[in-house]
């Protein structure tokens, strides 16, 4: 009998240890098999950049830019996941970078510098127009608005850092700025070396910032240029205001490595990071403590050396309704999708998701 039990406890321990490693070795975000799924790549004969910036809108529909180097505007452009085809929105996004769309239903665009806009501004999905949600900071011309995310009551933050463009800089910082929905203009930190991606918390009491400082950002075209900088996400607590309330917590450091371009949340709050090291490009998946939770490579390892690297992420977003585990990612001068398991996050829509017949 004695022997009898002392099986059945070693037995039992076995099979919990096996139950132990089988769950730790389940991978928490990408289902099993997932793979990128090519959608879109630039056929346009323009110079140079990258696709940028996706967002859903309210009919499930995925907006994204297209933003070349020089003297051309840029594009917007609409992936309809119910065709697979994708259609210019304007060939005139002046620099358009990152996009969401707000409860409306309207497109809101940073539009950057190198020519462009230099502003943050409001797209009538159904015109086709647009106007300036706002252009300027205590009267100064920001630098070139990059990416920006949407509170529930409708404010915007976004990052203004300055990466390419000959244009005179007016502010002294490059910072995270909020838009209240009268239209006034408050920064939310400076703290900060070269604000890149933002993404709110789904409780909206924490901010993520990348920091991605390459170090070529036109501060005084005189000057030698400035060395990298820091490469680094960073969580900053917000109060019932919405604005920043204590010190800021550093979630990943890339190191020596390009960092984090822009990200997104899911459901559960983990933060989904484009990261463009030449070492490790791809899609990183982080908790809010910064606890890697899954990698996606998007393109090959340790291309330091190589004339023009291939494969790196710039900017992620969740589908919603029937797509709501679907993370689209633009890389290079394409669009991608894969299939998660967790749903992403997205300041609750006004009006209804289309759903497919």
């Amino acid at each position: 009998m004695r022997t009898s039990i002392t099986t059945l406890i070693v037995m039992t321990l076995m099979a919990a240890a096996y139950n132990a490693r089988m769950h730790a070795a389940e991978n928490p975000i990408v289902p099993d098999g997932a793979k990128l799924e090519w959608l879109f790549t630039r056929t346009a004969k323009i110079n140079g950049g990258l696709t940028e910036g996706p967002a859903v809108a309210h009919d499930g529909s995925i907006y994204f830019t297209d933003m070349p180097f020089g003297a051309d505007s840029g594009m917007i452009l609409r992936f309809d996941p119910v065709t697979k085809k994708t259609t210019v929105f304007t060939d005139k996004s002046a620099k358009a970078n990152g996009l969401t769309c707000d409860a409306n239903g309207d497109l809101v665009a940073c539009e950057g510098a190198d020519g462009g806009g230099r502003r943050v501004a409001r797209w009538n999905i159904q015109t086709g127009k647009s106007q300036t949600v706002a252009g300027k900071y205590q009267g100064k011309r920001f630098n070139a608005p990059n990416d920006l995310c949407i509170d529930t009551k409708g404010r915007i933050y976004f990052s203004d850092p300055r990466y390419l463009g000959d244009e005179p800089r007016e502010l002294e910082h490059r910072a995270v700025f909020r838009i209240n929905t009268d239209g006034s203009v408050v920064e939310v930190t400076h703290d900060v070396e070269k604000p890149n991606g933002v993404a709110l918390s789904p409780s909206e009491k924490t901010l993520y910032v990348g920091d991605h400082n390459n170090g070529t950002d036109k501060i005084d075209p005189t000057a030698p240029p400035p060395k990298t900088g820091a490469m680094k996400v960073y969580a900053f607590p917000l109060g019932d205001d919405g604005l920043v309330n204590g010190p800021k917590k550093t979630l990943v450091d890339f190191g020596a490595e390009n960092g984090c371009d822009g990200m997104c949340v899911d459901a559960k709050g983990n933060i989904y990071l484009t990261c463009r090291s030449l070492k490790r490009p791809g899609l990183m998946v982080i908790d809010p403590t910064g606890k890697e939770l899954a990698f996606v490579p998007t393109g090959p390892p340790n291309q330091h050396g190589a004339k023009e690297p291939v494969g790196l992420p710039s900017n992620c977003e969740f589908g919603i309704g029937p797509e709501d585990r679907t993370l689209y990612l633009s890389v290079d001068k394409s669009l991608y999708r894969i299939q998660l398991k967790i749903p992403g996050y997205h300041v609750p829509f006004k009006t209804a998701y289309r759903v497919e017949k």
